[in-house]
């Protein structure tokens, strides 16, 4: 039976509330998305049911071997605290498996606020880096509209617009990334180096050998960095929303100030403890790990 009462006044967004608690989820990244078999994913599972993995209270039966055992897609998925919300505070703690109705419902609901969520996180970090007082009014007028969508009640999560909502807060994150860039001396990365040429937002760097070069203020916007190698680089002030790092070469490098970071693209990269990360961010484990993993799918990004 769907839920409708009206969610309390109450209702977490901040910071906490983007972060996933797979305690207080009914494992709905497990269930909702479909994979195909690949180097990500040992087997082909259909959207809406749950993966055979899945045990009876929620948990995996393989977490601490899913690299290994060919899963290493769900290492790097991120749902930003949406799994818990749907779970608790729109379904009531009441599982799919316990009303297996509210299963399209649910599974649904999860698929539009992961989203929701991945903009409140990503307004977050323009919100602590705009300079401009009318950017940074903007960058809060978006993040009431999304949370304000994002705490609703059942039915308002299902009919959020969320093509409009990424167009804008896309627009708001670009006004922001080029507001930072173009205060860090004014310009992107320069040199004589006839690799920098080649950086761009989209650009395709996969396997590229990026070693030690100076990325401040570099525009890597939905780049592809599959496998490049970018040991040693100074990537302060440079745009990585949605750039593709899967196995990313990262030793050495600096992204203490990079622009849009999240942790799904840190974990499907590889690193050492002599990265530096952001704040809120945190180093993998599977960084330490002799043998390389298995590339992950690439993340999706307003």
């Amino acid at each position: 039976m769907k839920p409708t009462n009206p969610p309390s006044a109450a209702t977490p967004t901040g910071p906490a509330a983007l972060r996933p608690d797979c305690s207080q989820c009914f494992a709905l990244c497990c269930t909702a998305f479909g994979f195909t078999r690949s180097a990500d994913f040992a087997i082909d599972k259909p959207p809406a049911t749950p993966c055979p993995n899945l045990a009876p209270d929620f948990s995996c039966t393989i977490h601490d071997r899913l690299r290994p055992r060919g899963f290493a897609g769900c290492t790097v998925f991120d749902c930003f605290g949406a799994g818990q919300a749907v779970s608790q505070r729109l379904f009531r703690g009441i599982s799919w498996r316990e009303d297996p109705e509210s299963a399209p419902d649910m599974f649904g609901a999860f698929k539009v606020l992961r989203q929701l969520h991945e903009m409140l996180w990503l307004l977050a970090q323009a919100g602590a880096k705009a300079y401009g007082p009318d950017t940074a009014e903007d960058v809060r007028r978006l993040q009431a509209k999304v949370r304000a969508v994002a705490a609703g009640a059942l039915e308002e999560v299902l009919a959020a617009d969320i093509a409009s909502l990424h167009l804008q807060v896309g627009g708001a994150l670009r006004e922001v990334s080029e507001e930072v860039r173009a205060g860090y001396f004014g310009a992107g990365p320069s040199g004589d180096d006839p690799r920098l040429v080649r950086l761009a937002p989209g650009a395709d760097l996969a396997g590229a050998n990026l070693r030690g070069l100076p990325l401040c203020a570099a525009d890597l916007r939905g780049a592809c960095l599959i496998a490049a190698d970018l040991r040693g680089a100074d990537l302060t002030a440079a745009d990585l929303l949605g750039a593709d790092l899967r196995d990313a070469k990262l030793d050495d490098a600096d992204l203490t100030g990079a622009l849009f970071l999240t942790q799904a693209q840190i974990t499907a990269a590889h690193g050492s403890a002599s990265t530096l990360l952001p704040a809120g961010l945190e180093q993998p484990g599977h960084w330490h790990a002799a043998t390389p993993a298995a590339p992950a799918r690439p993340v999706e990004a307003p």
